[in-house]
C-alpha cells in the first residue's frame, strides 16, 4: 500500500490527490451512456501494463486538494451522480468524501480494482480484479458489478474464479482489453452465448471520443 489511510496529510479524507474532475458520460459496463461527474484520483498500487491512465500512477505528481469544491462542482450538474475511479481510489480514505456528496443527494460510484479495503457509502461499486493484486475479501459481497478484462483467452478463468465469489446480484461483464479487442471479440461473443451469465462491455467513450 503507497499509504497508511490515517495519513494526517488526508485530514481525515477531507483532501485527497485528486488528478481530475470532469462531466461527461459513463463509458463502460451498466451504467454506460449515463451522465456523471467523475473524479479521478491519483496513485495506483496495482499497475497493469495495459492502463490507459499510467500518469495516474505517481501520487506525488497529484497534490492533496480540498474535497469540498468537489463536492460543490458536482452538486452542480444535472445528474447528481459522482463516479470515484483512478488510479486506485481505494488507497485513500473516502467516508468523508461520500457523506458530504449524500448530503446533497448525490449517488456516489466507484470503480475499483479493490486492492485495498474500500470505505465510504456508496450506490453502486463496480469491481475490476486484477491478477497482480487481486481484491481484498471485503469487496465481492459488495460489489454490484464485476467487471474483468480479457487480455487473452486464460483471463476468462480468472473470470470465473471471481464470479464465483461474489453475492448473487452482482452483474457480470467481461471487458476486452482495447489494444487486443478486435481479435477477442470473436472469442468474447462466442464465450457469452455459451455462458450467458455475463454481458460485454466495451469502452464506449472511446468510441464516442470523450473523456
Amino acid at each position: 500500500m503507497l499509504y497508511d489511510k490515517k495519513d494526517k496529510m488526508f485530514e481525515g479524507g477531507r483532501k485527497l490527490p485528486v488528478m481530475e474532475e470532469f462531466y461527461t458520460l459513463q463509458g463502460e459496463g451498466h451504467n454506460m451512456g449515463s451522465a456523471a461527474y467523475f473524479v479521478r484520483i491519483g496513485g495506483c498500487d496495482v499497475g497493469c501494463s495495459w492502463c490507459d491512465s499510467k500518469q495516474s500512477w505517481n501520487p506525488k505528481n497529484w497534490p492533496t486538494v480540498a474535497v469540498d469544491p468537489i463536492v460543490e462542482n458536482a452538486a452542480n450538474t444535472p445528474a447528481k451522480t459522482v463516479v470515484v475511479t483512478g488510479g486506485e481510489p481505494s488507497l485513500y480514505p473516502l467516508e468523508y468524501f461520500t457523506n458530504e456528496l449524500k448530503k446533497r443527494g448525490i449517488k456516489c460510484m466507484i470503480e475499483t480494482s479493490g486492492a485495498n479495503f474500500l470505505d465510504g457509502d456508496w450506490d453502486w461499486i463496480c469491481l475490476s480484479p486484477k491478477k497482480n493484486k487481486p481484491p481484498h475479501s471485503s469487496l465481492f459481497m459488495r460489489a454490484h458489478e464485476l467487471k474483468v478484462i480479457i487480455q487473452t483467452e486464460e483471463d476468462l478463468l480468472w473470470a470465473e474464479e471471481n464470479a464465483e465469489l461474489v453475492n448473487d446480484n452482482c452483474m457480470l461483464f467481461l471487458q476486452p482489453e482495447w489494444s487486443k479487442a478486435e481479435e477477442n471479440m470473436e472469442m468474447l461473443t462466442n464465450y457469452v452465448m455459451k455462458n450467458p451469465k455475463w454481458k460485454i462491455s466495451l469502452q464506449a467513450h472511446k468510441f464516442m471520443n470523450i473523456p
